[in-house]
């Protein structure tokens, strides 16, 4: 194995491979499969890039269009590598496909000169399991973060959505016994990792994501409603994020129709997504559901939107609500946040690290509708309290940047190239 670049801090990766099989960096998220995921896969790839280490990201092609290799920007670089067809395959169909992706992830690897991968990251389980074949292969350290875990979303599942399946139960313990580290978001995903996957604690590190604190700023209200087309004088419930059961578009929806009638009718509703490929999220659905609840007048959708335009959104509105029955971390939240919008988001998963209970933003615990229209109700009518939050919000979002994020990952393959590259007897003993 080659020798990878010396810091004051220990050896550090000159190159890494990325797997992230089921979705592209370079997707919009907020559609199909894509969402936050994809915002950390490439906003680490370009800080990593900023500090010297190369990364290249191997995602399965979905066009026959796409170029082979994509430059984002200097230092990484996008794969896109065939395996099954081009379109028509969800989620669910991509494990058949694994052993085509596998064998050309590793026979990119041998068109260069031995070691030309000092350490593989993958995202989510599917590319875990790529990861660790190529890990044995290549003699190199695996670290995996799994962004999400079947045992998690099926504690928490919405009325009427599937369980993931047994097979992705076990596809994940796989991964967690042969990752040499594991990233959790947060301490809570730490824990389930150990707790429910008996994974190792000495293991797994928690590695918080960030938001780009540079394109995710406060700006003028007014401003952007006007570009938005959306009334100066309307209380604006904004949700963003994949129309799926798991996102609970739905929860929002109930919640203002059981509003005060008064307060109601001056809230608009602005929901920016599309559906995922669970098939339970189709728009049509969740625009008949605005008019059985009598609010379809109120209730704006729109298609996903680039980070420029959905800065707009977030500085437009008056409340970013994130019902969701389980997030690993939630991203929107951060980014609500970093442009000093305050949050009403659902007590799971990471959204008690994403939001300051009290302080930037509400917490409410459960999704009873009572509940959640008396969270945002309360805060509609009481202004100076909105203000309040709002002034907090894009401090508490500056504690998490993508630099930190990065520079937690360098350290974590620091620690994790040491490690591996100790004689076994060694690490046997420690």
């Amino acid at each position: 194995m080659r020798q990878g670049r010396i810091s004051r801090h220990g050896v550090l990766p000159k190159r890494i491979a990325t797997i992230s099989v089921h979705t592209s960096p370079l997707d919009q998220p907020g559609a199909g499969d894509a969402g936050g995921m994809n915002v950390y896969v490439l906003e680490t790839a370009r800080r990593l890039a900023a500090s010297g280490v190369a990364v290249e990201i191997f995602t399965r092609a979905v066009s026959s269009e796409l170029p082979r290799v994509v430059e984002v920007e200097p230092g990484v670089l996008v794969r896109h590598v065939t395996a099954g067809p081009y379109e028509g395959l969800s989620k669910d169909d991509l494990p058949a496909q694994l052993c085509a992706f596998t064998a050309a992830v590793l026979r990119t690897e041998a068109q260069h000169d031995e070691g030309w991968y000092d350490l593989l990251h993958s995202h989510y389980w599917l590319s875990g399991q790529v990861g660790w074949l190529a890990r044995d292969r290549w003699g190199v350290p695996l670290v995996h973060t799994a962004h999400t875990l079947a045992k998690a979303k099926n504690a928490s599942l919405a009325a009427g959505d599937s369980p993931e399946p047994r097979a992705r139960i076990i596809g994940e313990q796989q991964v967690v016994d042969e990752a040499d580290r594991l990233i959790a978001n947060t301490d809570t995903e730490a824990a389930q990792l150990i707790d429910w996957y008996d994974a190792d604690p000495h293991r797994v590190v928690t590695v918080p994501p960030g938001v780009d604190l540079d394109t995710f700023s406060p700006g003028d209200r007014l401003a952007a409603r006007r570009r938005l087309g959306i009334r100066p004088d309307a209380l604006v419930l904004l949700f963003v994020g994949r129309l799926q059961p798991l996102k609970a578009p739905d929860v929002l929806l109930h919640a203002v129709a059981a509003m005060d009638a008064g307060l109601a009718e001056r809230v608009e509703v602005v929901v920016v997504g599309a559906p995922s490929g669970s098939g339970l999220a189709e728009p049509e659905a969740l625009m008949k559901l605005a008019g059985e609840l009598g609010i379809a007048h109120q209730v704006r959708f729109c298609p996903p939107a680039g980070r420029r335009k959905l800065v707009n959104y977030y500085r437009a509105a008056d409340l970013t609500v994130v019902p969701s029955h389980n997030e690993s971390f939630g991203l929107v939240a951060l980014e609500s946040q970093a442009c000093g919008t305050p949050v009403v988001a659902a007590a799971v998963g990471g959204l008690p690290t994403a939001v300051a209970d009290g302080s930037t933003g509400l917490l409410v615990t459960g999704h009873r509708t009572a509940d959640w229209a008396a969270a945002l109700s309360g805060l509609l009518l009481d202004p100076g309290r909105r203000a309040g939050l709002a002034a907090r919000a894009r401090t508490h979002a500056e504690v998490f940047s993508w630099r930190h994020t990065a520079d937690e990952l360098l350290r974590t393959y620091r620690d994790v190239l040491a490690e591996y590259r100790r004689p076994a007897a060694v690490r046997d003993r420690a």
